[in-house]
Parts: C-alpha cells; structure tokens; sequence
C-alpha cells in the first residue's frame, strides 16, 4: 500500500487528542514528495526514548554526481559532511513548545572530528542517501498533538532534508573539499608500509586539542604549527594535490623526550588519532598512523583471562600460571603487560606508550634497584628489556613518551626532542650521551618466546542475557558498557573516539560470538567479524537499523572483549 503526504495528514489530524499509542498508525513507509519517510519504531510514551524515522531519497533527488561517490573513501567522507550538518541544524528545532517529555525533538548521530563509516548517514554507491535520526513525537501530557505533528513532519522536516541532504545545499567546493581530504587521509596511509614507516605528521598540521574533553582544534594562534626535523622529512603522494611533507616515524623503537608541557603528549596523542581520518579544518587531516596501533597503559583492577605474560611476568610466589594468566584484580604490572600481549594477539603492529600512564616497574627497573632486589626476587621482566625484541623477533615497532628514565636511551632507534613545541631528532646526540653516562644497568637476556597463538573463547562466557532479555546490551557513555549482568569499562581503551563507536563495539562482541567455536582462537574469531562487517556494513550488528552506530577497530573490540569479565577461555 502506498500512503502519500495526504493519507499522512489526515491520520495525524484524526488521531490528534487522542491517546499516545495512537502514534503506532505511523509505522512503516511514507511517500512524500521529496522522499520516501520510514517511522521504523514509535516511542511507547513522549518521556520514552523518541522514535526512530529515516529518510530515503533516491540518487536523482540526492543530485551527488559519480565522481563524489566513486569510492568508499569518497562516500564516507561525504556521510559524515551530511550527518554533521544534519545533526547541527537539527539541534536548533524544538517545535514541541510546551509539549510533553521530548516533544519536537529531532536529533542525528554526530560523527564529531573524525570520519567513520556510519549509521546516521548512508550513501549509496549510486549516490542514494538514507538518513537515521529521532524523533519526539509532539504530546500533551499523554495525549497526542497531531496538529504540531503535521507541521514538524510535513514543513520542518522536509526543510532540513533540503537544507542538508541534498547537494543543492551544499558548495560543490564545500562537497569536493570534505570527499577529497578523506579519499587523501586513506592514500597517505596506505604508502606507510612500503616506505617502512608506522606514522607520518604533516607539516603544518595543528595538532593540541582545546581541552581533554574537547577534540575540536585549539583556536588558530594559540598553536604551534608542526614542523618536521629535516632528518625525519619525507614527502608521501596525494590524490587530490601536490604531495605532502612531513615527519614520517620508521618502524622501531622511537622515543619521545622532553622537558614538561612541551608538547610529547600531544604529539602521542595525534598519533594514536591518526588511526582514523578527520574532518577538513580539524588540524590532524594528514596525520596517519598504521592502522592497527593501539595505546596500552596500566589498569589497576580490570579482569585478566588466560593471557600469556610469561615475557613479562615471570614465576609469582603463589604460583600463579603466567603462561595462562587470570585475575579478576590485576596490578598496574600484570594489567600492562596484559594489555600488549592482548594488543599482539589483535594483529596490532605498533604499541603507543605514555610513561604517565604507565606502570613504573613495567617500565624500567635500574641498576640500583637491581643490586638492591635480586633478580630471584622479582619476577617482572621490565618492558626496556623486551621492546627491542618486538621489533626484532614479533614485528612490532614501540612509540614512547619518556620524561624520567634515561636508560631507554641504549634500547631506542630514534631520540625526537619536543622543545617548545617543536620536535627535533637528537638520535645522535642521545647516543653519545648514553655513551659518556652509561648507567651500568644489567640487560635482561634470553630468547623471548612471543605468543604465535593465543586463546580460544567459550562463547557461553560472551552471554548477553540478563532475566528474562536474551540480549541486554546498553551503552552508558563512551567507555562504559553494561552487558548482561556485567559492566565493561573501557576506560583505558584510549583510542575509541565516541558513543557510536563504543555502541558498535558492545554489538560486535555479541555477534563475534556467533563464531567462537572449537578449534578457534581470538585471531580467527576477529577475521571472522571483520570478513561480516566488510559484506554486510553496521547494519549486520543490529536488525532495527539504528542511526547510532560508528565503525570500530577490531583491535577496540579485541580490548573490550578482553575486559568482559565473565570471558572464559582455554589455550591450545
């Protein structure tokens, strides 16, 4: 059955006075002139979550040409273009009044400064548009008002559409310029591998953040501009212009140094956000980084289940397996050394380390300390004595920020100096400082014995239930996850960048376990999501196709797996 905007007036004016449920008439598909409307879920009540429409507008309507949807890069950074107008705009409509709950609400997903593939915003390759947002359906007390429905969903809402959906309502500069920095982003890190590099900076790029809470970049002249050292510059091609200069960081061991406030988190931090692409004007446009790096820290508290950290950790006084480690309490140590050997375990070729936030007896141990506690006595392998077999013997390069211990100057490839918000390569003179100061530490020595593979999931440790709902998953905000009877925090999963994204995450461990079986590790079962979310898109994690999803990592959800403390696995 086909229903026009006139069957949708007339059913908003019959049903108006009458009680809250009479708004379910809605459900289902609307062709207006425009677009096709979808009410996919109608809220039970005004003061309950809104509901959920979306709009439809096929490719002659939409007006993108071919060129702007040619890739994926391309459509994704124009979803997000879409999206964030969408979202801005509906923040200042309100036509409830005095209404009930959320009354005249409307509101989209915001993808923020990054650009991720999305729900809010979906194009198509043919240059089709739905867009997911909500709703609160006008009500007084709990009584419908179907005359403020009919203006907000025949006048408002057509409006918006116009003014943000269509490629008439945006600059064809505005379009091209938001299409092809992303389609730039994913070319500059694409050539990271063949040139051995695990990170690339762009000179000129802005890098501080206005706040810790505030991802938007520092006003224009309050930054300092980054400038590569000449001995790091590299110049790495783009698609959409001349090529592009900077500092690009080879694989190895890399420290960052420097006195206080000079930039050395900062400079970290852009790394670990140069994971995903950003918006145009963001600062960070051409900052990229491999992939799959993750920042790792200590954790006092969380859950352990079955990890090896026997490189690390090794025999404890109660006895304690290091080999299959487990704790529902972990140290700052046990946590740290867990979360790498996790990190390794999720295909993760560069570790990001903040000695801020790190275990200090992780970290280092002296020679001191060495003569003081013998090497019986203690059974961490610091960290100084396996980075370099990471590189060496598991492929797997180290960034750290190093203010204190000046004994990684013997292990490090490179020595860059962040000084007055500049950096400068002072691998040189690092090593013969090291070399007129040699601290008489004792190396740790040995084959390290990397785990090749690691654990194997009981799916029924992966369960979602709670009473009687067979799937009880909510996200909280962005680093909490109440899933089943558990909550998962996600706190020291740095690089997870919004609640879309975590929302995605807590979804994708429900669905990868859907193929945790016999025989099949972490790794497998990782492959697997990745393979279904690749086919499928978002959608495949939620059946009520929401508009509140972002794409994850494999490597978040590979952490946020292994914070589940009711996980249970087994070693081969």
């Amino acid at each position: 059955m086909n229903r026009t905007e006139d069957d949708l007036r007339r059913t908003l004016r019959r049903i108006d006075g009458r009680g809250y449920p009479a708004y379910r008439e809605l459900k289902g598909p609307w062709t207006l002139p425009p677009y096709t409307l979808v009410v996919r879920r109608v809220q039970g009540d005004p003061f309950a979550a809104p509901s959920r429409l979306a709009v439809l507008l096929d490719p002659a309507r939409a007006g993108f040409d071919a060129a702007t949807v040619a890739t994926r890069s391309r459509r994704t950074g124009l979803s997000c273009l879409l999206a964030r107008t969408f979202a801005a705009r509906a923040r200042s409509i309100r036509t409830g009044g005095s209404g009930s709950g959320r009354s005249g609400e409307v509101a989209m997903t915001d993808p923020g400064q990054v650009v991720l593939p999305n729900t809010a915003v979906i194009v198509g390759e043919d240059g089709a548009i739905e867009a997911r947002f909500t709703v609160g359906l006008p009500a007084a007390g709990r009584r419908v008002l179907g005359r403020q429905a009919e203006r907000l969903l025949l006048d408002t809402l057509p409006d918006l559409v116009r003014s943000t959906l269509a490629s008439a309502s945006h600059s064809p500069a505005e379009i091209a310029r938001h299409v092809d920095v992303n389609e730039d982003a994913d070319l500059l890190r694409g050539q990271l591998a063949e040139r051995g590099l695990v990170a690339f900076i762009a000179d000129g790029a802005l890098l501080p953040r206005r706040s810790g809470i505030d991802d938007h970049p520092l006003a224009d002249g309050q930054a300092t501009l980054f400038e590569s050292p000449p001995g790091l510059r590299v110049t790495l091609e783009r698609g959409s212009g001349p090529p592009v200069t900077g500092m690009g960081i080879p694989r190895g061991v890399t420290l960052l140094v420097g006195g206080g406030y000079h930039g050395k988190s900062t400079v970290l931090d852009a790394i670990a956000q140069g994971v995903y692409n950003h918006r145009p004007g963001d600062g960070r446009e051409q900052v990229v980084t491999d992939p799959t790096a993750m920042k790792v820290q200590a954790e006092d508290g969380r859950s352990v289940a079955g990890v090896d950290i026997s490189p690390f950790i090794g025999a404890l006084p109660g006895g304690q397996n290091t080999a299959a480690f487990s704790t529902p309490n972990a140290s700052g140590s046990t946590s740290q050394a867990a979360a790498i050997i996790e990190a390794l375990e999720a295909d993760s070729r560069l570790l990001l380390i903040d000695e801020d936030t790190a275990a200090t007896n992780f970290m280092i141990r002296d020679r001191r300390m060495q003569a003081l506690v013998k090497g019986d006595d203690e059974p961490i392998t610091p960290f100084i004595d396996r980075v370099r077999s990471l590189h060496r013997d598991a492929g797997v390069s180290t960034i750290l920020v190093i203010g204190g211990s000046g004994d990684y100057l013997d292990v490090a490839d490179r020595v860059l100096a962040m000084i007055r918000y500049r950096p400068y390569d002072l691998s040189m003179d690092a090593r013969e400082v090291a070399a007129a100061h040699p601290t008489g530490r004792l190396t740790s020595s040995g084959t390290v014995g990397w785990p090749s593979r690691h654990r194997y999931p009981d799916p029924r440790g992966v369960d979602p239930r709670r009473g009687r709902r067979q799937r009880a998953i909510r996200v909280r905000d962005r680093s909490t996850v109440d899933f089943g009877n558990e909550r998962i925090d996600l706190a020291g999963v740095r690089q997870i960048v919004s609640r879309a994204q975590t929302r995605a995450i807590a979804l994708a461990i429900h669905h990868a376990r859907s193929f945790m079986s016999e025989g099949r590790a972490v790794e497998d079962v990782l492959a697997a999501l990745g393979d279904s979310l690749d086919q499928h898109g978002l959608d495949v994690l939620d059946s009520g196709r929401t508009g509140d999803l972002a794409l994850p990592r494999l490597q978040d959800v590979a952490a946020a797996l292994s914070r589940l403390r009711t996980l249970v696995v087994r070693r081969c």
